[in-house]
């Protein structure tokens, strides 16, 4: 049994990704920085037949929790098959780049880029174990560049300036983490789960939960022919599904 480790999986669309790997065969790990929140989701799968899954503590925003995370996913493990750094925080809104507090901008890269890293690094040793090792990181189609120059791309007005920047450095870790591995049987891809109502946008988005955890688990399952070093956005690119960085 495949196994994988879902960081911020207590809720919304880690929650949803969990219970469709679950489906797929997948053992969950189910990563929440609060024990009994992870294992109140736990529970819920649990009630749904799904019991091929156990929670995690890990907080990536402390080392410490990850590399205790480590030792008690090491524990259980010598394998880990697919990562999905998927814990992210959004920062107070609105975040204009001339009044922003930089205390924003640090809250945000710490979660969305250093805890990313942080993860990655700690881990890196079980998914090498694997013989075909995923690394999913949850981005945003805010963090294409080259959309943010577009007058005319859909949401070209909203310039949060922390958020977008943290989401444009991870895709460029992804870029080079995926050259580092190019010759082994990883596959590192970026991936915009679309524009979805959860709390994490106050339930704006127009795109489903469900809808959203499917992109991931399509890249965390990917085949040995699969791509690489990839910025998967169905919203942002719907005729071939990779976004411009």
């Amino acid at each position: 049994m495949k196994t994988v480790l879902i960081t911020g999986a207590n809720k919304s669309i880690g929650f949803e990704t969990a219970r469709q790997l679950l489906r797929q065969g997948y053992y969950v790990y189910l990563g929440a920085r609060d024990l009994k929140k992870g294992e109140a989701a736990v529970q819920q799968l649990h009630a749904e037949d799904l019991t091929s899954v156990e929670p995690i503590v890990i907080d990536v925003d402390d080392i410490e929790s990850i590399k205790t995370a480590r030792i008690t996913l090491g524990g259980k493990t010598g394998v880990l098959d697919v990562l999905i750094n998927n814990a992210g925080v959004s920062g107070a809104l609105p975040q204009g780049p001339l009044d922003t507090d930089p205390a924003v901008f640090k809250q945000v890269f710490e979660t969305n880029y250093f805890g990313v890293i942080s993860v990655t690094q700690v881990f890196i040793d079980l998914l090498k174990a694997s013989d075909a090792p995923r690394i999913v990181n949850v981005t945003s189609g805010l963090g294409s560049l080259t959309l943010h120059k577009d007058p005319t791309w859909k949401y070209y007005p909203f310039k949060a300036a922390a958020y977008m920047a943290s989401k444009a450095a991870l895709n460029a870790y992804t870029i080079s983490l995926a050259y580092d591995l190019r010759d082994t049987n990883f596959k590192v891809n970026s991936v915009d789960p679309g524009y979805t109502a959860t709390d994490f946008n106050h339930h704006s988005g127009p795109g489903t939960i469900e809808d959203a955890a499917a992109r991931l688990v399509k890249a965390a399952v990917l085949r040995a022919d699969g791509l690489t070093g990839q910025f998967f956005s169905d919203d942002n690119a719907p005729e071939t599904g990779i976004s411009p960085w």
